[in-house]
């Protein structure tokens, strides 16, 4: 076998690629690690962690607007750079932990950008180093879109760093992040304009419940226009101006784009060693996470597949067992649930009812609309929904779908029944903790 300085060589250190590294290196593999940015990738800096942060941040304006009905008298003003600085703190602690953790792993952390120099070598800084293996784990880049005047726009990163917040904010896009930040600066008193070239928002979720928030972003004071494109983007003396597809100029101190975010391949030397990209530029790979080349390998959003921080661990989970170690258990990409944290939040897990027409002979549909019980001494006009998708044939639970709050925490717990094979029966026969939003799911008729 030939000699090399490693046995895995990682490429990013995000919440994949310190999994797989961790893991690889506690079952005995030779380890390094290369990150030329902050440990924890997208997640832990422009992502899941600042923006729930954000979210109870700005959730205080509506939790203190409910607070009258119960009785308290609510005087109170909000500092942007209080929360900014506090969650940039936050952020700086979770980044010593992740070092902290890769260290006492025994993996060496290299502070720089490699490229990949052939099948089995990467340089980083004029230093080349040689791996039997080599893990890309780089995630993904915001994107913006090739529009006149694009350079004026912010993309979702620099939402986390902002010195102010500003009167009017023009955001592009209408999935997990666009709503989320939407929401955000929503809730601080930011008047949102949000721009969505579709016909309704998060494309891919249930029908029903991406209609019920959109209603319900728009009763908070968002604006929301379909089916419209931003054509060009012009600086003024004061602010900026979005000239838009249905004949429209917007004025706005700050346009932001949400539109998504690609693979982030480019300067890795990638397609020069022969690694096969798709069609969105992200790393072909099979279900070991193996690449075109057989030393090659990549996991998480680099591979344009399912972009959520718990699949991208499990995916480094995956890989360093199947490798370095015996267990070789298999992802299943069908029961994964997901939240989008905008206000009010939403989470779902399995099939929408559109999917299910698709892949069932029949389907039982049982959905309610009701006030949560917390609104009740509230002036805020809230509804939440919950849905079930049944397979008729065999009464298998195949979706569950929640928009409200405590959606996320719900449908958590929801997913682990759809895992066993939960069947509408056993909803029907558990008994509700009442009075709670959850008991909906185990009342549906």
């Amino acid at each position: 076998m030939a000699e090399y300085d490693y046995d895995l060589f990682v490429v990013g250190a995000g919440s994949g690629g310190v999994r797989a590294a961790r893991v690889a290196s506690e079952l005995g593999a030779r380890v390094a690690i290369a990150e030329m940015d902050r440990l924890g990738g997208t997640c832990v800096n422009v992502g899941c962690i600042p923006k729930k942060l954000f979210v109870y941040g700005s959730h205080f304006s509506y939790d203190l607007e409910d607070a009258r009905g119960y009785g308290w008298s609510t005087e109170s003003s909000f500092d942007w750079a209080t929360l900014r600085a506090n969650k940039d703190r936050e952020i700086e602690r979770l980044n010593g932990i992740y070092q902290a953790l890769l260290e006492g792993a025994g993996v060496d952390l290299l502070k720089g950008r490699a490229r990949l120099v052939d099948a089995h070598a990467v340089e980083m800084d004029g230093t080349r180093r040689t791996a039997e293996r080599i893990l890309i784990a780089t995630g993904g880049t915001a994107v913006a879109p090739d529009i006149p005047g694009s350079e004026h726009a912010l993309t979702s990163n620099a939402a986390f760093t902002l010195d102010e917040l500003p009167r009017r904010m023009l955001v592009v896009g209408a999935g997990y992040i666009a709503l989320e930040l939407g929401s955000v600066l929503c809730a601080l008193g930011v008047n949102v304009t949000l721009v969505h070239r579709g016909d309704e928002i998060l494309r891919g979720f249930d029908r029903d419940l991406a209609c019920h928030l959109h209603d319900e972003l728009e009763a908070k004071g968002m604006h929301i226009l379909l089916e419209t494109r931003v054509e060009e983007l012009r600086k003024t003396d004061t602010a900026f101006e979005a000239r838009l597809s249905n004949g429209e100029v917007i004025a706005t101190d700050l346009p932001m784009f949400a539109i998504g975010r690609e693979p982030n391949v480019e300067g890795l030397g990638l397609e020069d060693v022969g690694v096969e990209l798709g069609r969105h530029r992200g790393i072909v790979v099979d279900d070991d996470f193996t690449s075109s080349v057989p030393s090659i390998h990549a996991v998480g959003d680099v591979t344009d597949h399912i972009q959520l921080t718990p699949v991208a661990i499990a995916e480094g989970m995956h890989f360093a067992h199947h490798f370095y170690g015996e267990d070789d258990h298999r992802i299943d990409y069908m029961t994964i649930p997901t939240a989008v944290f905008c206000q009010p939040e939403l989470a779902t897990v399995g099939l929408t009812e559109a999917e299910a027409w698709h892949r069932c002979q029949d389907v039982r549909v049982y959905k309610s609309v009701f006030t949560p019980l917390k609104l009740a001494l509230s002036d805020r006009n809230e509804h939440t929904i919950v849905k079930l998708v049944v397979d008729a044939s065999n009464d298998r639970v195949v979706g569950c779908h929640m928009a409200g709050h405590g959606a996320a925490e719900i449908i958590q717990g929801l997913a682990i029944a759809m895992k066993a094979g939960a069947t509408k029966a056993h909803f029907d026969a558990t008994i509700g903790i009442h009075p709670t939003s959850a008991e909906e799911f185990v009342s549906l008729y």
